[in-house]
């Protein structure tokens, strides 16, 4: 990204600076936001700049309110040295998640906390006519109701299920007419938009933030409606030729199984993702069992959730102990694939599924283990994500602050 796309459409723009200092000033922006409290020193030992253009720069962006002094170092035998950050209140990114049955929408600031909690909407891709007109309501809100501009906002991030080409920025699967969704919303919106895929997200998010940060070889699965993998190889995540890779879900693993809504037959989806949960226990509710998810939606009068199964198997219901039971076993198979082809350090199991870690588990290590050579088990950890459903959202945040600054210093 040069300069020039940075200045006018990020941090800020420097009608009056000259080329070379906007670039110092990036260069200075971007190490605060990927290094934390940095000194002047710091700055001039890595960009190999005096240490009075540096201070001119660092006094400048303190003036413009985007960098703040934060604290001293220690001292080398002078005097102790201040120590700079970014402002958190400088900037935001807004990050959406939007899948097929609900949206969450956060508010972060520059050091990555979020501004207010992660609203919750029970409106997706699935029941939504017009999502874009939708996701732009809810952004206009949320930024009044916050009273931010949008000129501070550097960027929305959004996570999409389904089909997105890499190379053109097209959806195959949902909101496809022939515009990239990126283009759409960033109209809609007026704010520079990314979309990214939701599992590429969670990697995105782990990797950042989760318990992929530092590692090289994991494979994150996304089990929610459902079922994606991200691969993250040699420390960068795979997207494949056109950006297709990771549907995991997609495998199959009963011949003579269910139809999947890919067309297929027998795909770990058809047994493991949330929608195929809730057929099941829609078709055993109709023929009568006794479960807690019966009574629940008679008295609410709302549709069956994942959710509703979730709480329903951790308070000990039969039949949805069953359902997830099942899952956890084709989740197993699946992985025990994965763990032949890729030789991971770890997989993650992330998305809305996980939060029934407790008795997800137990069924998948033991495919796993019935399905895997012993050797090649031994090699890699499996762990419940510990940002959990949030990755998504983690993700889209780190995807918008990487294309802001992801510019080589030098």
């Amino acid at each position: 990204m040069s300069a020039k796309k940075l200045s006018s459409s990020s941090f800020e723009h420097y009608s009056n600076n000259s080329q070379r200092q906007v670039r110092v000033k990036q260069q200075l922006i971007t190490m605060l936001y990927k290094g934390g409290q940095l000194s002047i020193h710091d700055f001039s030992k890595s960009l190999k700049l005096s240490a009075p253009t540096i201070a001119k720069a660092v006094d400048e962006l303190i003036d413009q309110q985007l960098v703040i002094k934060s604290g001293t170092g220690n001292s080398s035998g002078g005097r102790r040295p201040g120590l700079y950050s970014i402002n958190p209140s400088a900037r935001y990114v807004l990050a959406i998640d939007l899948e097929r049955s609900f949206i969450r929408l956060g508010l972060f600031d520059c050091a990555n906390n979020l501004v207010a909690p992660i609203d919750e909407f029970n409106e997706g891709l699935d029941t939504l006519p017009d999502v874009f007109t939708y996701i732009t309501g809810k952004v206009n809100e949320l930024l009044a109701k916050k009273k931010i501009n949008k000129n501070k906002v550097l960027g929305i991030g959004v996570s999409l299920p389904g089909l997105i080409d890499i190379h053109t920025g097209l959806s195959y699967t949902y909101l496809a007419d022939n515009r990239p969704v990126a283009e759409n919303l960033s109209e809609l919106t007026g704010i520079r938009t990314f979309v990214e895929h939701d599992t590429k997200l969670m990697a995105w998010g782990e990797l950042a933030f989760g318990l992929a940060k530092g590692l090289n070889n994991v494979l994150c699965l996304n089990v929610g409606s459902g079922i994606g993998l991200s691969m993250i190889l040699n420390g960068t995540i795979y997207k494949g030729h056109s950006g297709y890779s990771g549907e995991f879900g997609h495998i199959q693993i009963e011949n003579d199984g269910d139809l999947c809504h890919c067309g297929k037959y027998g795909c770990i989806e058809t047994i493991a993702a949330g929608k195929s949960l809730i057929h099941k226990a829609n078709q055993q509710i109709a023929a009568g069992r006794d479960t807690i998810l019966a009574s629940n939606t008679e008295k609410t009068h709302l549709k069956l959730t994942t959710t509703a199964i979730i709480d329903g198997a951790l308070a000990g219901d039969s039949l949805c102990n069953e359902l997830i039971s099942e899952a956890g076993e084709a989740l197993g198979r699946g992985m025990a694939v994965l763990l032949h082809l890729f030789n991971p350090e770890l997989i993650i199991i992330g998305g809305e599924l996980s939060k029934a870690a407790s008795l997800l588990i137990d069924p998948i290590v033991k495919n796993i283990n019935k399905h895997t050579i012993e050797r090649i088990r031994k090699d890699t950890r499996i762990e419940i994500s510990n940002i959990g459903e949030n990755a998504r959202i983690m993700g889209s945040l780190a995807l918008v602050m990487n294309k802001i600054f992801s510019s080589q210093m030098t």
